[in-house]
């Protein structure tokens, strides 16, 4: 296996392109040798951002592109019509073998569909998900969907409980990882109806280290490892995650700087709480990989800074160095 690792990024996507995504990937390629960025983009923007800076010239390779996907328009029929635009074409690279990976932070609904449109499901998988690393106050957790199947269904989380695994397997070294499903309640008869035959499921399916229900107070403790469920409830508990760490460290702040006495004792503890702080920044973990798919897909947010970019794209190493895609065919065929 070649120790370079290919990411195909969509320079385009996301509130911030191409200013944030491009030094994100400058600053990638610059912390690690083994990093070979294809940009994907229109030529004026992507030539205009990359003439700032002083960065390998073999390692950050330009693929033009024409056509811009926007976040409003309708994901298949984008995909479908706009084959030149640089979701397209990142996606492509991957397909075709160029590239081990695809980074995007623009249109969720187009990067979901052109995954499973250009790419393609592994064989077995039903529903890719989208499945974020959260930070918790044991290290992080792997909630699974965070945003593609708000219809999922029993045997769907099922297959999430099990990619999750391996995920936290192969790629954080977590053996045997603990698996729970998100709830309202502890007691097995809690739940809607989803949850409620998706559990003995869990319980019963060889390979699954089920370990019951997680309430949305609890996912933050980190006793469990790969959280599991449909992609509404996941979005609202992953959105509401980050709003309220954005909010107390705005609150933190506020506080200290408000007097003279607080600017003395912020001074004082300023570095363990920088440190402490940054354990629950969303943007040190990356983006979200969409599991089930043949290749490497990264999901990141909209509103990404270079620093999310850069890390989404250093992701991209370790998921190739666990075979995650070869991993997750062998435990479907078990």
């Amino acid at each position: 296996m070649s120790d370079i690792t290919k990411v195909a990024l969509d320079a385009m996507g996301g509130d911030n392109a191409p200013v944030e995504v491009i030094k994100g990937a400058v600053d990638a390629v610059n912390l690690n040798k083994n990093i070979v960025v294809y940009l994907t983009g229109t030529k004026e923007a992507v030539d205009n951002e990359l003439s700032k800076y002083s960065y390998p010239s073999d390692r950050i390779i330009p693929v033009y592109s024409t056509e811009i996907i926007e976040t409003a328009e309708p994901p298949v029929m984008a995909i479908r019509k706009k084959k030149d635009s640089s979701i397209v074409r990142g996606l492509n690279l991957v397909k075709d073998g160029t590239t081990d990976a695809f980074v995007s932070a623009g249109s969720s609904g187009a990067v979901l569909v052109g995954g499973q449109l250009l790419i393609g499901r592994i064989k077995g998988v039903e529903r890719p998900p989208l499945a974020p690393l959260i930070p918790t106050s044991k290290g992080v957790s792997l909630l699974v969907d965070c945003g593609a199947n708000v219809d999922a269904r029993p045997n769907h989380l099922v297959q999430f409980a099990q990619m999750g695994s391996v995920y936290m397997e192969y790629v954080l070294g977590i053996k045997n990882p603990k698996v729970g499903i998100l709830n309202i309640g502890a007691e097995e008869d809690k739940g809607n109806a989803l949850v409620k035959e998706t559990f003995p499921l869990l319980k019963n399916t060889p390979g699954i280290n089920f370990t019951g229900s997680v309430e949305a107070r609890d996912v933050i403790n980190g006793d469990t490892d790969v959280i599991v469920c449909e992609a509404f409830a996941g979005n609202v508990c992953l959105k509401m995650m980050e709003g309220v760490a954005k909010t107390l460290l705005k609150d933190v702040k506020g506080a200290m700087l408000s007097s003279l006495t607080g600017k003395i004792g912020a001074a004082l503890v300023a570095p363990s709480l920088k440190k402490a702080l940054k354990r629950y920044d969303a943007s040190e973990y990356g983006g979200a990989p969409l599991l089930g798919l043949k290749g490497l897909v990264v999901k990141t947010h909209g509103n990404s800074k270079s620093r999310e970019i850069m890390n989404s794209i250093l992701q991209c190493v370790s998921f190739k160095e666990g075979r995650i895609a070869d991993r997750i065919r062998e435990q479907l065929e078990k």
